[in-house]
């Protein structure tokens, strides 16, 4: 698997790549899966270049497991709309954005193969045989599990993972963690400190993730629907991009960043050589 720098939003890829974002993504997945090999198995086998995963294909299961913390983004918009469920999961009354559910929520959305992801409840999974109620109770157990661990592992940098998504596949019989996990475009941060008091002064909090990028598509009228055309991308605003998700890199990891060039033919030459040693 080859992490590029292509940037989507809204299911729909951005014009323009983000230096490093790549590199970014893969690194920080690699770290995240190696500190969950305890909770579940999952694909990655190595990490042979800095935006290059080997690891085993597995059969997916077409849906995302969308697990949330915080009353924010998709489901702030919606429970703002007057709705007090989503994805068959009843919301709190007297929640303000950004507040805490009682206890996270599993809020699954189909994972299309063209168009937009849509909501879905545990029931309409099962019945659609998206998965069976065997597969779902493992795939909730280790949802829930798994964002237990990245609020752990968040909570030491100063973070707070507020929601998150992950994806299962079937290697065999064995039930897989597939594809990144953690990371800015799979994942949205806020800064611990302060919280609770930007919470109770009703302000915006600080937050690590894609979301500035969609905010800033919705602020110029662009959510990915028919007719509408992506904003410019400055190259100030690409660079900014880039520091953002490198920022995030460095305080997920707790390690300065360092750049490199994206695989040259002596790295391939090595990739293929790990790849061969795979058969």
């Amino acid at each position: 698997m080859v992490a590029s720098d292509r940037i989507s939003a809204f299911d729909v890829v951005l014009p323009r790549p983000i230096p490093y974002k790549g590199q970014v993504l893969n690194q920080i997945a690699e770290y995240m899966l190696n500190a969950t090999r305890d909770i579940c198995p999952n694909w990655l086998h190595s990490v042979p270049a800095p935006n290059v995963s080997i690891g085993r294909r597995c059969t997916p299961f077409k849906i995302e497991m969308v697990v949330r913390g915080n009353l924010t983004g998709h489901a702030w918009r919606t429970y703002a709309a007057g709705k007090r469920e989503l994805c068959g999961v009843p919301l709190p009354e007297g929640m303000k954005e950004n507040d805490y559910f009682p206890t996270p929520i599993i809020t699954p959305s189909t994972k299309a193969s063209e168009g937009h992801d849509e909501d879905i409840s545990k029931e309409e999974i099962i019945a659609q045989g998206l998965a069976s109620a065997e597969e779902w109770a493992v795939l909730e157990q280790y949802t829930l599990r798994l964002f237990a661990r990245g609020k752990e592992i968040a909570a030491k940098r100063g973070l707070i993972l507020v929601d998150t998504k992950y994806e299962f596949g079937k290697d065999g019989e064995t039930i897989c963690l597939m594809d990144e996990i953690h990371t800015p475009d799979s994942s949205r941060y806020f800064y611990a400190e302060g919280f609770e008091e930007r919470q109770a002064a009703g302000e915006r909090q600080k937050q690590l993730s894609k979301e500035f990028v969609r905010e800033w598509l919705i602020a110029n009228n662009f959510m990915g629907k028919e007719g509408q055309t992506v904003p410019e991308m400055t190259d100030e605003w690409v660079n900014t991009i880039s520091r953002r998700y490198i920022e995030l890199y460095e305080k997920v990891i707790g390690e300065n960043f360092r750049p490199e060039a994206l695989p040259d033919a002596e790295t391939w030459a090595r990739i293929n050589q790990a790849l061969n040693a795979l058969k």
